[in-house]
């Protein structure tokens, strides 16, 4: 009959190994640049790295104020009727047919019976 090793024993051998690979692969960083290219360093014809670290944006400063204040509602309605008269006034020039109204539904033409919706039929 074989022995196994208790089972505190056995979980303090799996935090030393855990804990042995966690700091080995933080150390393999630095060591890349200084391995030679034969042995898995990195290449020669990569471009050198830059003297200053990369300076990250300031992605929670707020930005400055606005120097606009926004539309108030009548400038915003007056707006919005200026947009649609040279929508209309350019749709007239060009001779498009004005949209239908937006409770107008159009109906799907009919279905001709005579023909399947596929292509022809299997033999």
């Amino acid at each position: 009959m074989a022995r196994t090793a208790p089972f505190p024993v056995l979980v303090g051998y799996g935090l030393v190994l855990s804990l042995a690979a966690g700091l080995g692969g933080c150390a393999t960083g630095a060591m890349l640049e200084q391995m030679p290219e034969s042995i898995g360093g990195e290449p020669s014809h990569l471009p050198a790295k830059p003297a200053v670290a990369y300076q990250y944006p300031a992605v929670h400063d707020m930005p400055p104020a606005r120097a606009d204040a926004p539309l108030s509602d009548t400038e915003q309605v007056r707006m919005e009727k200026e947009l649609r008269a040279a929508r209309d006034r350019q749709e007239g020039l060009y001779g498009q047919a004005p949209k239908p109204a937006p409770g107008a539904k159009s109906r799907p033409a009919a279905a001709n019976s005579d023909q399947s919706s596929g292509g022809t039929t299997n033999p």
